[in-house]
């Protein structure tokens, strides 16, 4: 049965940040695709089963995030590790999230993904890679539960751990598997779940935790596996210089060149945070197509570093933006990630380093190519109505009419 909604006299729409916003505008849904847009007044509400006054509203294309762990949403600002670094964040954490089970889970991600959508957010993905052996339920079908009863696009990867303390890694003993088990459950999550329609709500990505927490051996079969079913790939890469320090102790070789070691480098892969890099690999990121993250609330929150997108843009690497964790932002709001995006790079670079526009480019239409959702990030005629809706009565926005997408 077919559905409509009319956006009726939107004050501000931005269809796509490339181009300049419309002022009076009403734009038509049907179906949950943009099917119509039209000046203010030209669309008639006559059979559309619902209307709704944005004469004080801007309009954008919904907020997608790219990297998170709903989990620690239940662990926000911890007092132990307010100040510290990520190695001994994670070593203290670990010992809290081993506890975890499936109503943790579950009530977790309905609270990070309703934070996201209050915030102008419906795309995301999430990265869940601890695995505590007491819980029974499989935590992908428990996220997935969850975001069918909110309504949210979701894309979440199959995270791995397969290195504990015994073998040189950070976490407990008791929520890492053996490659053995990370590898059939990968199988098994993207059979399930993994949806390559052009206007899926799901996909499934293979998700490595990170250099310093598998094998390589686990990430080249994660490579072939993704490569196998045709799905996304994902892990931390470069976020702190111990990383950098664990990689050249443990391999011999900094993080880029362990990626191409393992295939795990390409259009179809994406990296959290990629702060450290140094000249050469910037190039081998851009000359391979491979997609950046950026967390700049938890990389300040962390004291980790500063991305450089500001040089990377130019390069064409695509770079969406990502709340982190909660427990390293203590927050999930998306919209003031953007935000933050903009004012880390004019911090680093400079007032002119990054503009709003590129700023919400970043945050929708590239987060959305980095998913491979080839059908979110605009609003358009024919593409996903994926909207988010501000009301500019409120006292935050009151001056800002000028040019109340900035």
């Amino acid at each position: 049965m077919s559905s409509s909604l009319l956006l009726k006299s939107i004050y501000t729409l931005q269809t796509d940040f490339d181009k300049e916003a419309l002022h009076g505008a009403d734009l038509l849904i049907v179906d949950n695709k943009v099917s119509r847009i039209d000046p203010a007044g030209k669309i008639s509400a006559k059979g559309v089963d619902r209307v709704i006054d944005c004469s004080k509203h801007v309009v954008l294309p919904g907020l997608v995030n790219t990297h998170h762990h709903f989990y620690q949403t239940l662990t926000r600002n911890h007092p132990a590790v307010q100040s510290a670094k990520l190695f001994d964040w994670l070593t203290f954490l670990y010992d809290v999230w081993k506890y975890l089970d499936e109503e943790g889970i579950y009530y977790s991600s309905l609270l990070a993904m309703a934070e996201l959508m209050r915030t102008g957010c419906t795309l995301t993905t999430d990265h869940h890679y601890v695995y505590p052996h007491h819980v029974q339920g499989d935590p992908m079908a428990i996220q997935f539960e969850a975001a069918e009863t909110l309504g949210m696009r979701f894309s979440p990867t199959r995270g791995s751990m397969s290195l504990s303390k015994k073998d040189g890694g950070l976490p407990p003993d008791t929520v890492v598997q053996t490659e053995e088990q990370i590898l059939f459950h990968s199988e098994e999550s993207i059979r399930r779940f993994h949806d390559d329609s052009a206007d899926a709500m799901r996909k499934v990505a293979l998700a490595p935790c990170s250099p310093f927490s598998v094998t390589k051996e686990l990430m080249k079969e994660s490579a072939a596996l993704a490569r196998k079913y045709g799905v996304r790939l994902h892990t931390h890469l470069c976020e702190t210089a111990d990383e950098n320090d664990f990689c050249l102790e443990m391999y011999g070789m900094r993080p880029v060149e362990l990626m191409q070691e393992c295939d795990l480098i390409g259009e179809d892969v994406y990296y959290a945070h990629g702060i450290y890099f140094n000249d050469e690999e910037l190039k081998i990121i851009a000359d391979t197509g491979s997609h950046i993250a950026h967390c700049p609330s938890s990389n300040m929150r962390l004291g980790s570093g500063i991305c450089r997108v500001h040089e990377m843009l130019p390069m064409g690497i695509n770079i969406g933006i990502a709340v982190d964790g909660s427990a390293s932002n203590d927050s999930s709001d998306m919209l003031a990630e953007v935000r933050q995006a903009l004012l880390l790079q004019r911090v680093r670079y400079g007032s002119d380093a990054l503009t709003a526009k590129e700023a919400f480019t970043m945050g929708t239409i590239n987060g959305a190519k980095m998913l491979n959702f080839t059908n979110v990030g605009k609003l358009e005629e024919g593409w996903a109505a994926d909207a988010a809706i501000w009301d500019l009565s409120t006292a935050a926005y009151a001056g800002a009419q000028s040019d109340p997408v900035a």
